[in-house]
């Protein structure tokens, strides 16, 4: 009898400990969701302001070039050109 109540308390223990365990592990998961989840967002943030800081540096190249610049002129009426044509797409979407 002694030998079950012994199995039955070290049973008891680890059913304990793998339960202190299961929780531990639950609130580190929980974390490191939170965790991931702002880093998305950090990441989403840091890529439009890198697309929109692109576009400002293509747009001062354009500036600079049509300022000055003879060299670059042909460039520069390409650059116009396809943002002329990605006004058109935009404003044949929005007529649809």
């Amino acid at each position: 009898m002694s030998n079950t109540l012994e199995a039955i308390h070290l049973l008891e223990d680890k059913l304990q400990e793998l339960l202190s365990n299961y929780e531990f592990l639950k609130n580190e998961n929980e974390i490191l969701l939170q965790s991931s989840t702002r880093l998305q967002h950090q990441l989403i943030e840091k890529e439009q302001l890198l697309i929109k800081q692109k576009k400002e540096y293509d747009l001062l190249k354009i500036a600079k070039t049509i300022n000055g610049s003879s060299t670059d002129t042909k460039d520069t009426k390409l650059k116009i050109n396809t943002l002329i044509r990605e006004i058109d797409k935009c404003i044949i979407q929005l007529q649809e």
